[in-house]
């Protein structure tokens, strides 16, 4: 993964109602009127966030006769998580001169 890819996620998931969607697919895999029942919002308006979901990866959608069924997907969950997981936090500054402090 790369930090294009990753912002792409992040972006996605930055939104409110993807995010409680995001929550409930955490549980398995859910029927897209499952989702509907669950947020006050229009058929329309899921199908606008599951689009963004979908298209930047992090869902998978699958057509069962009428209905779409969403789920995570884990690879690309993986992925995201080592991807952020690739990360030193440290409190002090590191200079080319070696010292803490860049004088």
């Amino acid at each position: 993964m790369d930090a294009l890819e990753c912002t792409k996620i992040l972006k996605a998931l930055g939104e409110d109602t993807r995010m409680k969607i995001f929550e409930m697919l955490r549980g398995g895999k859910k029927c897209g009127c499952q989702i509907l029942e669950s947020l006050n919002i229009t058929q329309p308006t899921l199908s606008h966030h599951m689009k963004i979901l979908c298209d930047c990866g992090i869902v998978i959608a699958e057509k069962d006769w009428k209905w779409m069924h969403y789920s995570i997907d884990c690879d690309k969950l993986k992925d995201l998580l080592a991807y952020l997981g690739d990360t030193a936090c440290r409190n002090e500054t590191t200079c080319s001169k070696g010292k803490n402090t860049c004088d």
